[in-house]
């Protein structure tokens, strides 16, 4: 959560933390931090009274690699429910000799749509990953990586956008994906 912060601090962008309803209502964006694991995050959610609130957002939303996750119908992380905006399930890594579990490190993110998310990104950027559960590709997705198999790195439907890499530890391509966001 720090990294995030101090990213946004850098491309000098006004935030707050909050699970506060009308703050969120009140807010132009909202980011869904990527930390711990689906069925705690939806469990959280829950408590707070904001699975509804999010999935009804009509205001740009960007999940970042466990909030991403959990824009999915599922996870199969400990069979979790998540928020259902996009059809697909989340699926394990399986560990492998040459792929360990998590995915930790950089890797380069295809874009195979134009978006307002990713205007003026390179397609040869590298991007910084740590995860073990990925989102297959699906209609949503606007970027790709591969590791073990391809997956969805970036994916977007109406006003919800996901990275299932880290922006905010991405260095300069993280924080151009971060500009383009809160400028949406």
């Amino acid at each position: 959560m720090a990294s995030l912060e101090f990213a946004l601090r850098r491309i000098d962008t006004d935030y707050q933390i909050t699970d506060d309803i009308d703050l969120i209502n009140k807010a132009s964006h909202i980011i869904l931090p990527g930390v711990g694991a689906a069925k705690n995050a939806m469990m959280r959610l829950n408590q707070c009274e904001l699975i509804n609130e999010i999935s009804n957002l009509k205001k740009p939303t960007l999940g970042i690699c466990l909030g991403m996750q959990i824009f999915m119908d599922a996870s199969m992380e400990d069979d979790t429910d998540c928020l259902g905006i996009i059809p697909n399930t989340c699926k394990p890594f399986k560990p492998e000799r040459d792929y360990p579990v998590p995915h930790m490190g950089w890797n380069r993110v295809h874009f195979t749509f134009d978006s307002m998310l990713t205007r003026n990104i390179k397609d040869s950027d590298y991007y910084y990953f740590v995860h073990s559960y990925y989102a297959p590709l699906c209609n949503e997705t606007i970027g790709v990586s591969k590791y073990q198999t391809e997956f969805s790195a970036i994916i977007e439907k109406d006003n919800f956008f996901g990275t299932q890499f880290h922006p905010e530890k991405s260095g300069l391509a993280g924080e151009k994906i971060l500009k383009s966001f809160v400028s949406l």
